[in-house]
């Protein structure tokens, strides 16, 4: 998701305003000279961005006429960046959008459509879900760069312990699993987090969503989400849950004590490959596990579809949209991918990507298998902003300082004023 999730800690000190933009200095270029094309790169600056920064240099090797400006906006920043950039003719002509930005941008015209041109020429390699989550009013604003979902992960050493051969394929599985590895371990089996992203599997589980994008209709306050939400609640206490934490460093401290083995699992995405292996309990990469975010009581189990497109702005020129649409065909192509897996344990978006290579690394295989199991989300423009209202209202639920029923009763209110034209 790297969503603003773990991307809060990025160096937020950027110069935006010395930045050249192609919808502001697309004339700038020398007639004869080689074409400056703005990129703006939303990646985690430490772990990933030294990544594309490098792919952008050998682009630029091979094609001597373009130049690229590489520019690392911090991930919670990009989003109102580039809006108020867009909305005054002066984005820079490249953007790597998070994928519920795309059809919100798109809406407003400020993405390219890019359908039949260069940048969807492998189309047809990618993942038809990927592409379907890129479209807004049927057109297609964005090539998938890369993807992820949530799984379960767990210590495998610590379950072993506990006597636990498989992972929990259920919320209760889950729960017993939690009791059985805190009684053998002293460990607790399973921390929870707050944030809507993260719960999102629970709605999933019971065949739901926050909304029903088709019939135009809140459901986040539906006798199903109701349930799931209950599932969700229920698992901050109890022998081996962790109580919830609500405090703004949430974040960290749950990926802290999975990292070293002071929890046994935790549903997380595979952004944080790169670090769990930095934590003392998986220098041995083996003993992560890797399985499907358990099922809710249909049966079902999923968890939300998250990701990066890359997008060209609308507003450049010609000159410098040409040039973009051959810099993303370079950056989302089989090689550029395998390239980003490696070097960033993130997940590509075309198969042919996986290459032997890419899946020796136990994290990526492991995500891999549980893609199938993603949901896409709707091409519903507010869809992303859905989730305030809850990441609101969840941690209150959770430290038990509101009731679930006000709690989702105050999400809906609000979520009404975000999509006006839906029902309840």
């Amino acid at each position: 998701m790297r969503r603003g999730i773990a991307a809060t800690a990025l160096v937020a000190s950027l110069a935006l305003a010395a930045t050249a933009c192609g919808g502001s200095d697309s004339g700038s270029d020398k007639s004869d000279g080689p074409t400056t094309i703005t990129w703006w790169d939303t990646s985690n600056a430490t772990n990933e961005a030294p990544t594309y920064k490098a792919l952008a240099q050998q682009f630029e090797k091979a094609n001597p006429d373009i130049k690229v400006k590489y520019v690392n906006v911090p991930f919670d920043q990009a989003q109102n960046k580039f809006d108020t950039a867009a909305g005054a003719s002066g984005a820079p002509d490249l953007l790597r959008s998070e994928v519920g930005w795309t059809p919100a941008f798109a809406k407003k015209g400020y993405f390219l459509p890019l359908d039949g041109t260069e940048a969807l020429a492998d189309q047809a390699k990618f993942q038809p879900s990927l592409i379907e989550q890129a479209k807004y009013d049927g057109k297609t604003y964005g090539v998938p760069l890369v993807t992820d979902t949530l799984a379960l992960v767990y210590n495998k050493a610590l379950y072993k312990k506990a006597g636990i051969t498989d992972a929990p394929k259920t919320w209760d599985d889950l729960k017993k699993a939690a009791a059985t590895i805190k009684q053998k371990t002293g460990v607790d089996g399973y921390w929870g987090s707050t944030q809507a992203y993260y719960a999102q599997s629970f709605l999933y589980g019971e065949g739901t969503d926050t909304v029903d994008a088709s019939a135009k209709k809140i459901t986040v306050n539906s006798a199903a989400a109701q349930k799931a939400y209950g599932t969700w609640q229920g698992l901050f206490s109890g022998k081996g849950l962790h109580k919830a934490d609500t405090t703004a460093d949430a974040y960290a401290h749950i990926q802290d004590a999975f990292v070293n083995g002071k929890v046994a699992s935790i549903v997380q995405g595979p952004w944080e490959i790169t670090n769990f292996y930095k934590g003392s309990a998986f220098t041995d990469k083996t003993n992560l596990g890797i399985a499907t975010v358990p099922a809710g009581s249909t049966g079902k189990a999923g968890a939300p579809t998250g990701g990066h497109n890359l997008s060209v702005y609308a507003g450049s020129d010609k000159a410098h949209q040409t040039a973009s649409l051959k810099f993303v065909k370079f950056m989302t192509s089989a090689a550029s991918q395998a390239t980003i897996a490696l070097k960033n344990s993130t997940l590509p978006t075309r198969d042919d990507a996986y290459t032997s290579a890419v899946k020796a690394d136990p994290g990526i295989a492991g995500y891999q298998t549980v893609l199938a199991a993603a949901q896409p989300r709707p091409a519903l423009p507010e869809y992303s902003s859905l989730w305030g209202p809850l990441d609101t209202e969840l941690p209150k639920i959770a430290g038990g300082k509101e009731s679930l029923d006000k709690g989702l009763s105050n999400v809906e209110l609000a979520i009404a004023k975000l999509v006006p034209d839906f029902s309840k």
